[in-house]
């Protein structure tokens, strides 16, 4: 069990992109932009840096719970203050268990 409460977003990413960037919700998911190749992970990792510095949150934080190999991800948000990344990201999609 973590020690702090998670917050659990789906995500769709574009990787390959001209640009790196949150593009918003859109039916429930996080759509996002890297400019990282979807090759040797480099894809997901740049989607957790990015989401980290949204957040401001460490990397460390953020983990890819489903979806490694996919467009379409689950991402786990480790943090002692929820309803903060709710209000980084907005509500739609985003849950706190």
């Amino acid at each position: 069990m973590s020690a702090h409460p998670t917050v659990t977003i789906s995500v769709r990413v574009q990787p390959g992109a001209s640009s790196t960037e949150v593009v918003g919700w859109s039916g429930g998911v996080l759509w996002l932009r890297v400019q990282a190749p979807a090759l040797d992970g480099r894809a997901n990792w740049a989607v957790i840096e990015l989401l980290a510095a949204v957040l401001g949150l460490p990397r460390s934080a953020l983990s890819v719970q489903r979806g490694v190999k996919t467009r379409n991800k689950v991402l786990q948000v480790e943090t002692s203050a929820p309803e903060t990344v709710l209000e980084r990201l907005g509500t739609p999609g985003a849950k706190a268990p």
